[in-house]
């Protein structure tokens, strides 16, 4: 099959390195010239250019610009698409791109993959990123069935784990399980820095270890990612972020009163609900 990929970062560049090695051909735009001719010397795509008239003999064309550019992008690629050609996003929103870019394309099925690391660009790219993830579809029922189980085909060569629902209820579950843990790990950075004593600063980055480590990740990764987070996905996310303070404000009652029962029993709930959410990964 010829898989067009558009956007050579991180996921892109991923997608194309499994794609290839499952024998398909790979054609991939990029903006730069720069990362076009690196991802050729990766291995992540047959063929790359700056124009998106090379991806015209794709069956399936896979989105992976950000969300800010992804509109403009797909109305610049339809005049070189054939009528049958499947587009396919992985953008971490889907009610604004099921909004924005499904109407501007009959064959059109979102989706978003729940891998990735705190790295970016074509020097990011992973084989096996997606294997044992989750990757969401959230086809509408306006959305030919045979364009979903194109897409969901070369979904399940990745031995990614595929689910489907609404594209609202999708991003209401990211806001609470990706979206939120970036705003609250840079929250958690950003007060550290709030320390007036440049002395213990210093000594508390000096002694920052594991908990800190795993608790800030994601507030370290790439700023563009985060504020397209907050930008397309604003209601979701700010429902979460209340909820989240509503939790904090509880947890520091707890704390000046002295309530260490009370706080105990929030961190044991805390220790046996943790596992229902990762331990399926």
């Amino acid at each position: 099959m010829n898989i067009g990929i558009v956007g050579l970062g991180l996921i892109g560049g991923s997608l194309g390195l499994d794609f290839r090695q499952h024998g398909h051909r790979v054609l991939g735009v990029s903006r730069k010239p720069q990362t076009c001719a690196r991802a050729i010397a990766r291995g992540a795509v047959d063929e790359a250019s700056v124009n998106l008239k090379l991806v015209q003999p794709a069956d399936v064309v896979f989105i992976c610009t950000p969300l800010a550019a992804m509109e403009a992008t797909v109305i610049e690629l339809i005049p070189h698409l054939s009528p049958a050609t499947v587009l396919t996003d992985v953008g971490s929103v889907k009610g604004w791109v099921m909004a924005a870019i499904a109407p501007l394309w009959a064959n059109f099925v979102g989706g978003h993959p729940m891998a990735g690391t705190a790295e970016s660009g074509i020097e990011a790219a992973l084989p096996n990123l997606f294997a044992g993830r989750p990757y969401v579809l959230t086809p509408t029922e306006t959305t030919p069935p045979e364009a979903v189980n194109r897409v969901a085909e070369l979904i399940r060569s990745l031995q990614a784990h595929i689910y489907h629902c609404y594209p609202d209820e999708h991003d209401r579950a990211v806001a609470w399980i990706s979206h939120l843990p970036v705003m609250v790990s840079t929250s958690l950075i950003a007060a550290c820095l709030h320390e007036d004593e440049s002395g213990v600063l210093e000594l508390a980055k000096a002694l920052a270890s594991s908990g800190f480590r795993d608790t800030s990740r994601v507030g370290g990764g790439n700023p563009e990612l985060g504020v397209m987070m907050a930008r397309y996905n604003t209601a979701a996310l700010v429902r979460s972020l209340y909820t989240f303070r509503d939790s904090l404000n509880h947890l520091i009652t707890k704390v000046e009163q002295h309530d260490w029962q009370a706080l105990e029993e929030m961190l044991e709930r805390s220790q046996q609900a943790r596992p229902v959410f990762v331990n399926h990964q």
